[in-house]
């Protein structure tokens, strides 16, 4: 059998929706635009592009995405009722390939929520469907919570929600309870028991509480689904969704006994994996699968005789498959604005004349101060431009601190808000600390700040430090992130940038929006 005569496997991504769900991986309406562009350029088949009635910045984002996407479909999420539906169509309806997904909790837990008689959640599930096929040709239905569901009742709700126009039914493992087998013989009595059920496409949607999202996604495309839920690094609440990279280079690398093909250019899976990092402050894991910073480095010695003898002993994959180079020459601050655009193409980052000449700019700076400027350096120098924009409410325009031995330590600063300039001394027990305490002064809030991480880019004394940290204020939670060679700038920075986001976080939650109601997003 040749490639193309494979079947296909539809790659659904929810980084926009699922993804954004992951507590303090909030987006701003720009940077969602970004990644859906990055996503519809790599191939994926589906996006979807978020939940339109949780809030108008959410309506906004799919609406706009809709009207820009050149090849995906544009999903986007709703709830099973009509005001939900409606408002989803909405949002979708300017896309070239529009869809509207429903969703309802079909388990025992789940329907105790809407307090609903098996007959009456069949009611509402014929209802929904029919109404949302009465607006859109494509429509996705989905049992959350299915593999907690009496198998009994989820054919009997199925074969309703194909009946009543869904063409496509999505087998969701809410909270990552299943396990391959399960998830596999699942897909398989659907597909034996339900009339009607090889005239749809089935669809498996892992989430990875107990480590298997992955494995689960595979073994249900073995049993027939094909279409595959996933989002990029496996960003997703709790311990995430499937990770697109990971079930793509899976069928990829042993096509041999998973004779499947999807239409993503792999080549552009890290610069993706890059920047959902850099946007929802989440950091990749150093050794995770395909993405992970030590997923091609070898230190054990035979590791390493084997590679520089023959790459295959211990490589299953080229780092070229995903958009890695191998090459790790520095650059210095003699190399000039063609040799950082090359640099930045190699690296899988292609700027605007504008954007690189602000890049160029800081390169020169860190080049002065480092004396080679490596990959990883330009990487953390580029997602650092990207995250702090120069039009956010908070600005950091200048930082001293004195520190040491004898305290206490002291921060001067000058931070623009608002466009407006402001300088202020505070101390603090360290120098963060005072950093931190000139912020509050200048602009006060409630936030906690719940986590606090410091990693090197690269080695040496002069390596840049890349810095995470989450705040959280009345359940709203933000990850902000900020990199360079002055630990307290990249600190400040950081803290500054999970401020920003939580601005946008209450003005998407303002009194009046919806989603205050909204308890639970779907699957």
């Amino acid at each position: 059998m040749t490639k193309t005569d494979q079947p296909q496997v539809i790659i659904f991504d929810t980084t926009l929706r699922d993804g954004e769900q992951s507590p303090g991986a909030t987006m701003t309406h720009e940077e969602k635009l970004e990644i859906a562009s990055l996503l519809d350029e790599m191939g994926v088949d589906v996006i979807e592009a978020g939940f339109p009635i949780a809030s108008e910045g959410d309506f906004a984002a799919v609406s706009e995405i809709a009207k820009r996407s050149k090849n995906s479909t544009i999903c986007g999420l709703s709830r099973a009722n009509l005001k939900d539906i409606d408002r989803c169509w909405e949002a979708v309806k300017h896309a070239k390939s529009p869809r509207i997904h429903t969703f309802i909790g079909t388990s025992p837990l789940h329907r105790a929520i809407p307090n609903l008689t098996m007959d009456e959640m069949a009611e509402r599930i014929h209802e929904t469907v029919t109404h949302a096929r009465n607006l859109c040709d494509n429509v996705q239905w989905s049992a959350m919570d299915a593999t907690r569901t009496e198998h009994d009742y989820l054919c009997r709700v199925v074969e309703i929600a194909i009946k009543a126009g869904a063409t496509t039914i999505n087998i969701p493992d809410t909270v990552g309870y299943t396990a391959p087998r399960e998830s596999a013989d699942l897909i398989a009595m659907l597909l034996e028991r339900v009339p009607g059920a090889d005239s749809v496409i089935f669809a498996t949607h892992c989430h990875n509480d107990l480590g298997m999202a992955t494995a689960n996604a595979l073994a249900a495309v073995d049993a027939g689904a094909r279409q595959i839920e996933c989002t990029i690094n496996g960003l997703g609440e709790r311990a995430g969704n499937t990770a697109l990279e990971e079930v793509v280079m899976a069928m990829k690398v042993r096509n041999d006994i998973m004779p499947y093909r999807t239409g993503i250019d792999t080549t552009k899976i890290m610069n993706l994996s890059r920047r959902v990092s850099s946007v929802s402050g989440f950091p990749v894991q150093f050794n995770k699968a395909i993405v992970g910073k030590n997923a091609f480095l070898h230190e054990s010695g035979i590791h390493q005789d084997g590679v520089l003898k023959n790459v295959e002993t211990f490589e299953i994959m080229k780092p070229s498959d995903i958009g890695l180079m191998a090459k790790n020459i520095a650059m210095g601050k003699h190399s000039g604005r063609a040799a950082l655009r090359a640099k930045l193409k190699e690296l899988g980052y292609e700027l605007a004349d504008n954007q690189l000449n602000d890049v160029f700019v800081r390169f020169k700076a860190l080049a002065d101060r480092k004396k080679e400027v490596y990959d990883d350096d330009l990487i953390a120098l580029v997602a650092d431009e990207q995250t702090n924009d120069a039009h956010e409410f908070l600005q950091l325009k200048k930082l001293r601190v004195i520190c040491g031995t004898e305290g206490p330590q002291e921060a001067d600063m000058v931070l623009s808000v608002d466009g407006v300039d402001h300088h202020i001394d505070a101390t603090g027990d360290g120098p963060v600390d005072a950093a931190f305490n000139c912020v509050k002064m200048l602009f006060p809030h409630k936030a906690r700040l719940e986590i606090y991480q410091v990693h090197a880019v690269t080695e040496g004394t002069d390596a840049q430090a890349t810095v995470s940290v989450r705040l959280q204020e009345d359940g709203r939670i933000v990850n902000g992130s900020s990199a360079d060679t002055d630990t307290i700038v990249a600190s400040t920075k950081a803290y500054i940038n999970a401020l920003n986001k939580l601005i946008v976080r209450r003005q998407k939650t303002a009194p009046g929006d919806d989603v205050k109601t909204i308890t639970y997003h779907g699957e």
